[in-house]
């Protein structure tokens, strides 16, 4: 005979699924429900009454000034902001001035390999990934997905190097795709 595993959360399966909270509506008890966009609390009487509200409520984020900081640009105060891809530091005159501080790093440029004309520009795709693109776009599309470093490949000569980690320990390895050579 087969011994039967036991099932992860077997007992108390549906021990989340309650919440004693009254709806204010109709006075029929509050349930976690979900949908396409995350967990909510839903009056349990659900098609004769509609009510329903989140389940976690987030702190709105009002615009903060920056007292005693002016924007290069316009003059007025900047301001902490939060936008599509987090928190940033933009003029608070914004329909009229579109000013927005970057973090500017301290590490040299990297002259893009492809054109010789551009550097290498650290960017944020809208999944919040990484990676490193050519300030000369749209006419050189040259990207690493990897940190660039300066240096030249020991087998094909390319002048990029990108770090990789692979199980915890980064090597640095040519930028071009077709060589992709580990260096020493």
């Amino acid at each position: 005979m087969k011994k039967q595993q036991p099932e992860l959360f077997e007992q108390h399966e549906h021990a989340l699924e309650k919440e004693y909270e009254l709806c204010p509506k109709c006075g029929c008890e509050l349930q976690i429900k979900n949908s396409k966009h995350g967990a909510f609390l839903g009056c349990s009487n659900y098609p004769a009454c509609d009510y329903s509200r989140p389940l976690v409520v987030q702190e709105a984020m009002d615009e903060q000034i920056m007292e005693g900081s002016s924007c290069p640009e316009c003059g007025n105060e900047l301001a902490v902001k939060k936008g599509r891809y987090g928190i940033f530091i933009g003029c608070s005159n914004y329909p009229a001035c579109h000013h927005i501080e970057h973090q500017h790093e301290e590490d040299e440029q990297i002259t893009c390999p492809q054109c010789n004309s551009g550097n290498l520009a650290h960017r944020v795709s809208k999944y919040g990934k990484n990676f490193y693109a050519c300030d000369a776009y749209p006419k050189c599309k040259f990207v690493v997905n990897h940190q660039p470093v300066k240096g030249h490949c020991d087998k094909c000569g390319f002048s990029l190097l990108i770090v990789k980690k692979s199980r915890g320990v980064e090597q640095l390895v040519c930028a071009d795709k077709k060589c992709n050579q580990k260096q020493e």
